[in-house]
Protein backbone atom coordinates (compact mmCIF):
# COMPACT_ATOMS: atom_id res chain seq x y z
CA UNK A 1 0.00 0.00 0.00
CA UNK A 2 0.91 3.58 -0.46
CA UNK A 3 1.87 5.27 2.70
CA UNK A 4 -0.26 8.29 3.23
CA UNK A 5 1.45 11.70 1.92
CA UNK A 6 0.68 13.01 5.95
CA UNK A 7 0.04 10.93 8.75
CA UNK A 8 -0.47 12.07 12.27
CA UNK A 9 0.05 9.58 14.84
CA UNK A 10 -1.13 9.93 18.76
CA UNK A 11 -0.34 13.62 18.16
CA UNK A 12 -0.48 15.84 21.15
CA UNK A 13 -0.02 19.33 21.82
CA UNK A 14 -0.11 21.05 25.26
CA UNK A 15 1.09 24.50 26.35
CA UNK A 16 2.00 25.01 30.18
CA UNK A 17 1.84 28.86 31.65
CA UNK A 18 4.86 28.57 34.49
CA UNK A 19 3.82 30.35 37.94
CA UNK A 20 5.26 33.75 37.81
CA UNK A 21 7.54 34.82 41.22
CA UNK A 22 4.14 35.97 43.26
CA UNK A 23 2.67 32.62 42.49
CA UNK A 24 5.53 30.72 43.36
CA UNK A 25 5.97 32.65 46.12
CA UNK A 26 2.42 32.03 47.22
CA UNK A 27 2.66 28.40 46.48
CA UNK A 28 5.43 28.46 48.74
CA UNK A 29 3.49 29.80 51.33
CA UNK A 30 0.44 26.94 51.10
CA UNK A 31 -1.87 28.58 48.30
CA UNK A 32 -3.29 25.96 45.71
CA UNK A 33 -1.66 27.05 42.69
CA UNK A 34 -0.07 25.22 39.72
CA UNK A 35 1.36 25.78 36.52
CA UNK A 36 -1.37 26.38 33.77
CA UNK A 37 -1.12 23.39 30.91
CA UNK A 38 -3.94 23.82 27.87
CA UNK A 39 -4.02 20.84 26.37
CA UNK A 40 -4.72 22.02 23.30
CA UNK A 41 -4.37 18.60 20.48
CA UNK A 42 -5.06 14.97 22.17
CA UNK A 43 -3.86 11.81 20.45
CA UNK A 44 -4.54 12.91 17.40
CA UNK A 45 -4.59 9.81 14.32
CA UNK A 46 -5.01 11.36 11.07
CA UNK A 47 -3.50 10.91 7.53
CA UNK A 48 -4.07 12.59 4.43
CA UNK A 49 -3.43 10.75 1.30
CA UNK A 50 -1.87 12.22 -1.62
CA UNK A 51 -3.88 14.60 -3.90
CA UNK A 52 -6.85 14.53 -1.97
CA UNK A 53 -8.58 17.78 0.06
CA UNK A 54 -9.27 16.92 3.83
CA UNK A 55 -11.13 19.51 5.39
CA UNK A 56 -10.32 19.62 9.44
CA UNK A 57 -13.36 21.60 11.04
CA UNK A 58 -14.48 22.35 14.84
CA UNK A 59 -15.40 25.30 16.77
CA UNK A 60 -12.89 28.45 17.87
CA UNK A 61 -10.67 27.05 19.93
CA UNK A 62 -10.65 23.18 19.28
CA UNK A 63 -6.86 23.08 18.31
CA UNK A 64 -7.46 22.84 14.74
CA UNK A 65 -5.28 25.84 13.83
CA UNK A 66 -2.60 24.03 16.37
CA UNK A 67 -3.06 20.81 14.34
CA UNK A 68 -2.24 22.64 11.42
CA UNK A 69 1.15 24.28 12.85
CA UNK A 70 1.96 21.20 13.64
CA UNK A 71 1.82 19.31 10.58
CA UNK A 72 3.94 22.13 8.53
CA UNK A 73 6.87 21.84 10.83
CA UNK A 74 5.90 25.14 12.65
CA UNK A 75 5.19 23.69 16.16
CA UNK A 76 6.77 20.40 17.30
CA UNK A 77 4.53 17.72 19.18
CA UNK A 78 4.54 17.27 22.58
CA UNK A 79 3.93 13.66 22.02
CA UNK A 80 3.36 11.42 18.85
CA UNK A 81 4.86 12.14 15.74
CA UNK A 82 4.37 13.77 12.05
CA UNK A 83 5.01 11.45 9.15
CA UNK A 84 5.43 12.33 5.61
CA UNK A 85 5.44 9.63 3.09
CA UNK A 86 5.83 7.00 6.04
CA UNK A 87 8.39 8.65 7.83
CA UNK A 88 8.44 10.17 10.75
CA UNK A 89 9.84 13.90 10.12
CA UNK A 90 11.52 13.99 13.52
CA UNK A 91 13.91 10.74 12.74
CA UNK A 92 14.86 12.29 9.23
CA UNK A 93 18.56 13.50 8.34
CA UNK A 94 18.90 16.96 7.71
CA UNK A 95 18.43 16.37 3.70
CA UNK A 96 15.35 14.69 4.34
CA UNK A 97 13.58 17.14 7.17
CA UNK A 98 14.41 20.16 4.13
CA UNK A 99 12.79 18.45 1.64
CA UNK A 100 9.40 17.72 4.08
CA UNK A 101 9.68 21.23 5.52
CA UNK A 102 9.69 22.81 1.86
CA UNK A 103 7.46 20.00 0.41
CA UNK A 104 4.53 21.11 3.34
CA UNK A 105 3.63 25.11 3.51
CA UNK A 106 0.96 26.76 5.26
CA UNK A 107 -1.31 29.67 4.49
CA UNK A 108 -2.63 31.78 7.21
CA UNK A 109 -5.82 33.23 8.24
CA UNK A 110 -4.87 36.94 8.06
CA UNK A 111 -3.23 37.98 4.88
CA UNK A 112 -2.17 41.15 6.16
CA UNK A 113 -0.48 39.95 9.72
CA UNK A 114 1.00 37.26 7.67
CA UNK A 115 2.74 38.99 4.97
CA UNK A 116 6.04 41.47 6.05
CA UNK A 117 4.78 44.96 5.55
CA UNK A 118 8.68 46.39 4.82
CA UNK A 119 8.96 43.67 2.21
CA UNK A 120 8.10 44.22 -1.20
CA UNK A 121 5.95 41.36 -2.91
CA UNK A 122 8.82 40.42 -5.43
CA UNK A 123 11.42 40.30 -1.90
CA UNK A 124 7.97 38.19 -0.03
CA UNK A 125 7.92 35.69 -2.56
CA UNK A 126 11.11 35.35 -4.15
CA UNK A 127 13.06 34.85 -0.62
CA UNK A 128 12.54 31.36 -0.14
CA UNK A 129 13.15 29.85 -3.12
CA UNK A 130 16.58 32.18 -3.55
CA UNK A 131 17.53 31.02 -0.18
CA UNK A 132 16.65 27.48 -1.01
CA UNK A 133 18.44 27.37 -4.06
CA UNK A 134 15.82 26.62 -6.12
CA UNK A 135 16.19 29.59 -8.35
CA UNK A 136 19.04 31.77 -8.66
CA UNK A 137 19.85 35.53 -7.89
CA UNK A 138 19.50 36.43 -11.73
CA UNK A 139 16.43 34.41 -11.89
CA UNK A 140 14.34 35.38 -9.33
CA UNK A 141 12.16 38.53 -11.03
CA UNK A 142 11.38 36.58 -13.38
CA UNK A 143 10.18 33.48 -11.24
CA UNK A 144 8.73 35.62 -9.41
CA UNK A 145 6.45 37.24 -12.75
CA UNK A 146 5.73 33.23 -13.23
CA UNK A 147 4.21 32.27 -9.88
CA UNK A 148 2.06 35.90 -9.27
CA UNK A 149 0.29 35.10 -12.93
CA UNK A 150 -0.46 31.56 -11.21
CA UNK A 151 -2.76 32.92 -8.55
CA UNK A 152 -3.86 35.54 -10.38
CA UNK A 153 -2.15 38.66 -10.04
CA UNK A 154 -0.44 40.86 -12.05
CA UNK A 155 3.21 40.85 -12.43
CA UNK A 156 3.90 45.01 -12.77
CA UNK A 157 2.84 44.90 -9.17
CA UNK A 158 5.28 43.15 -7.42
CA UNK A 159 7.07 46.44 -6.55
CA UNK A 160 4.52 47.44 -4.07
CA UNK A 161 4.13 46.80 -0.48
CA UNK A 162 1.20 44.65 0.94
CA UNK A 163 -0.10 47.59 2.51
CA UNK A 164 -1.07 48.67 -1.48
CA UNK A 165 -3.14 45.43 -2.17
CA UNK A 166 -6.74 44.51 -1.15
CA UNK A 167 -7.34 41.56 1.35
CA UNK A 168 -8.02 39.23 -1.81
CA UNK A 169 -5.04 39.90 -3.27
CA UNK A 170 -2.88 39.97 -0.56
CA UNK A 171 -4.31 36.72 0.16
CA UNK A 172 -3.09 35.70 -3.61
CA UNK A 173 0.78 36.82 -2.34
CA UNK A 174 0.18 34.75 0.41
CA UNK A 175 -0.72 31.52 -1.84
CA UNK A 176 1.87 33.05 -4.05
CA UNK A 177 4.54 32.78 -0.82
CA UNK A 178 3.60 29.06 -0.34
CA UNK A 179 3.51 28.00 -3.94
CA UNK A 180 7.06 29.44 -4.53
CA UNK A 181 9.55 26.61 -2.90
CA UNK A 182 7.45 24.27 -4.80
CA UNK A 183 5.23 22.41 -2.39
CA UNK A 184 3.22 19.33 -2.52
CA UNK A 185 0.46 19.89 0.67
CA UNK A 186 -0.76 23.00 1.31
CA UNK A 187 -2.26 23.77 5.23
CA UNK A 188 -5.09 25.87 4.65
CA UNK A 189 -5.61 27.53 7.89
CA UNK A 190 -9.06 29.51 7.87
CA UNK A 191 -7.62 30.95 4.82
CA UNK A 192 -10.40 32.86 3.59
CA UNK A 193 -12.42 33.34 6.81
CA UNK A 194 -11.12 36.97 6.84
CA UNK A 195 -12.09 37.58 2.95
CA UNK A 196 -15.71 39.53 1.92
CA UNK A 197 -18.01 36.77 0.98
CA UNK A 198 -17.44 37.58 -2.59
CA UNK A 199 -13.75 37.28 -2.88
CA UNK A 200 -14.10 34.07 -1.08
CA UNK A 201 -15.19 32.13 -3.89
CA UNK A 202 -12.58 33.66 -6.15
CA UNK A 203 -9.92 32.20 -3.74
CA UNK A 204 -11.37 28.59 -3.27
CA UNK A 205 -11.89 28.35 -6.67
CA UNK A 206 -8.09 29.12 -7.45
CA UNK A 207 -7.43 27.06 -5.08
CA UNK A 208 -9.30 24.02 -7.08
CA UNK A 209 -7.37 25.15 -9.81
CA UNK A 210 -4.39 25.10 -8.47
CA UNK A 211 -4.71 21.68 -6.62
CA UNK A 212 -5.39 20.13 -10.96
CA UNK A 213 -2.41 22.38 -12.26
CA UNK A 214 0.50 21.64 -9.42
CA UNK A 215 -0.92 18.29 -7.99
CA UNK A 216 -1.39 19.45 -4.80
CA UNK A 217 -3.06 17.74 -1.68
CA UNK A 218 -4.43 20.05 1.13
CA UNK A 219 -5.32 19.99 4.91
CA UNK A 220 -8.14 22.95 4.81
CA UNK A 221 -8.89 24.04 8.09
CA UNK A 222 -12.20 26.07 9.05
CA UNK A 223 -15.30 26.59 11.10
CA UNK A 224 -17.49 27.50 8.00
CA UNK A 225 -19.37 23.60 6.91
CA UNK A 226 -20.35 24.89 3.38
CA UNK A 227 -16.85 25.75 2.49
CA UNK A 228 -15.56 22.38 3.29
CA UNK A 229 -18.53 20.74 1.95
CA UNK A 230 -17.58 22.43 -1.48
CA UNK A 231 -14.03 22.09 -1.29
CA UNK A 232 -12.89 18.52 0.52
CA UNK A 233 -12.92 14.59 -0.51
CA UNK A 234 -13.12 14.03 3.12
CA UNK A 235 -13.97 15.69 6.30
CA UNK A 236 -12.56 15.33 10.06
CA UNK A 237 -14.11 16.65 12.74
CA UNK A 238 -12.20 18.32 15.84
CA UNK A 239 -13.89 18.69 19.38
CA UNK A 240 -11.80 20.10 22.28
CA UNK A 241 -8.39 18.92 20.40
CA UNK A 242 -9.74 15.23 19.94
CA UNK A 243 -11.13 13.93 16.26
CA UNK A 244 -14.67 12.58 17.20
CA UNK A 245 -15.30 11.55 13.47
CA UNK A 246 -14.11 11.14 10.33
CA UNK A 247 -15.81 10.43 6.93
CA UNK A 248 -15.83 11.32 3.31
CA UNK A 249 -17.61 14.25 2.68
CA UNK A 250 -20.98 13.39 1.04
CA UNK A 251 -21.23 10.51 3.57
CA UNK A 252 -21.10 12.83 6.71
CA UNK A 253 -23.43 15.50 5.56
CA UNK A 254 -26.00 13.00 4.68
CA UNK A 255 -25.23 10.71 7.64
CA UNK A 256 -23.31 12.24 10.54
CA UNK A 257 -22.70 9.82 13.16
CA UNK A 258 -21.45 11.48 16.14
CA UNK A 259 -23.97 13.95 18.26
CA UNK A 260 -21.68 16.74 17.99
CA UNK A 261 -21.44 16.49 14.28
CA UNK A 262 -25.23 16.07 14.12
CA UNK A 263 -25.18 19.11 16.39
CA UNK A 264 -23.33 21.02 13.97
CA UNK A 265 -25.15 20.13 10.66
CA UNK A 266 -28.40 20.98 12.37
CA UNK A 267 -27.92 24.17 12.04
CA UNK A 268 -26.67 24.72 8.60
CA UNK A 269 -28.44 27.33 7.10
CA UNK A 270 -30.76 25.64 4.14
CA UNK A 271 -33.41 26.71 2.08
CA UNK A 272 -35.64 23.60 2.82
CA UNK A 273 -35.76 24.69 6.33
CA UNK A 274 -36.07 28.31 6.66
CA UNK A 275 -38.91 28.13 9.19
CA UNK A 276 -37.16 26.00 11.75
CA UNK A 277 -36.13 27.55 15.00
CA UNK A 278 -32.87 27.63 15.52
CA UNK A 279 -31.44 25.85 18.69
CA UNK A 280 -27.69 26.36 19.24
CA UNK A 281 -26.00 23.65 21.06
CA UNK A 282 -26.31 23.72 24.30
CA UNK A 283 -23.90 24.89 27.15
CA UNK A 284 -20.53 26.00 26.23
CA UNK A 285 -17.45 24.41 25.34
CA UNK A 286 -15.16 23.09 28.40
CA UNK A 287 -11.79 24.68 29.22
CA UNK A 288 -8.87 23.41 27.46
CA UNK A 289 -6.90 23.73 30.45
CA UNK A 290 -9.29 21.84 31.70
CA UNK A 291 -11.31 19.38 29.80
CA UNK A 292 -13.87 16.64 31.04
CA UNK A 293 -13.06 13.03 31.62
CA UNK A 294 -13.92 10.74 29.19
CA UNK A 295 -15.31 11.81 26.20
CA UNK A 296 -14.94 15.52 26.00
CA UNK A 297 -18.58 16.38 24.35
CA UNK A 298 -20.63 14.42 27.03
CA UNK A 299 -21.55 17.58 29.52
CA UNK A 300 -23.32 18.85 26.22
CA UNK A 301 -24.47 15.94 24.73
CA UNK A 302 -28.19 14.98 25.10
CA UNK A 303 -27.76 10.74 24.84
CA UNK A 304 -25.12 11.46 27.36
CA UNK A 305 -24.54 8.19 30.05
CA UNK A 306 -22.73 7.62 32.89
CA UNK A 307 -19.64 5.43 30.96
CA UNK A 308 -19.66 9.01 28.31
CA UNK A 309 -18.02 10.79 31.74
CA UNK A 310 -16.05 8.27 32.56
CA UNK A 311 -13.96 6.36 29.20
CA UNK A 312 -12.27 7.64 26.33
CA UNK A 313 -14.56 6.31 23.05
CA UNK A 314 -11.84 4.67 20.51
CA UNK A 315 -12.15 6.43 16.92
CA UNK A 316 -13.80 3.04 15.85
CA UNK A 317 -13.94 2.20 12.23
CA UNK A 318 -17.69 1.89 11.17
CA UNK A 319 -17.24 1.61 7.53
CA UNK A 320 -14.37 2.18 4.40
CA UNK A 321 -12.82 5.29 5.36
CA UNK A 322 -15.48 6.30 8.32
CA UNK A 323 -14.70 6.34 11.61
CA UNK A 324 -16.48 7.79 14.54
CA UNK A 325 -15.67 8.39 18.49
CA UNK A 326 -18.93 7.79 20.22
CA UNK A 327 -20.06 5.11 22.81
CA UNK A 328 -23.31 4.92 21.26
CA UNK A 329 -21.44 2.67 18.78
CA UNK A 330 -20.33 -0.16 20.50
CA UNK A 331 -22.58 -2.89 22.16
CA UNK A 332 -22.50 -1.66 25.30
CA UNK A 333 -23.45 1.70 24.84
CA UNK A 334 -23.30 4.63 27.21
CA UNK A 335 -23.84 2.07 30.38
Amino acid sequence: MIAPLIESKAVSKRFTKKLDVAGRLARGLGADLDDETVHAVDRVNLSVNKGEVLGLVGESGCGKSTFGRMVAGILEPSEGAIHFEGKPVSGQNPAERKAATLAVQMIFQDPFASLNPRMRVEEIVGEAPRVHGLVSRAETSDYVDEVLLKVGLDPTLKRRYPHQFSGGQRQRVGIARALAVKPRFLVCDESIAALDVSIQAQVINLFMQLREDFDLTYLFISHDLSVVEHISDRVAIMYLGRIVEEAPTEQLFAEPNHPYTRALLSEVPRLDQRKRDFAPIKGEIPSPLDPPDGCHFHPRCPHAGPRCGRDVPDLQTLSAGRRSACHLNSEAGTA
